[in-house]
């Protein structure tokens, strides 16, 4: 994993779907639960979000608090 990846999930929305523009270190766990069962998507996006969902799934979610409202 890349350090700038964790920077990446508070920084970037999601670009596509029912949550297009929220930020992807704020997607509900179900729908990112969804995207582990049906697949992630190819490329960058497909990355940020598997790793979100490990976050999400071993209840990391604090790791991203202090990277949130900082310059990348």
């Amino acid at each position: 994993m890349n350090p700038d990846d964790l920077q990446k999930l508070v920084t970037m929305p999601m670009p596509f779907g029912k949550h297009q523009g929220k930020l992807l270190a704020d997607l509900p766990g179900n729908y990112l639960n969804w995207f582990a069962r049906e697949g992630f998507p190819k490329g960058e996006i497909g990355r940020l979000l598997a790793l979100m969902h490990e976050i999400d799934h071993n209840g990391l979610g604090d790791l991203l608090k202090p990277l949130r409202n900082t310059k990348p």
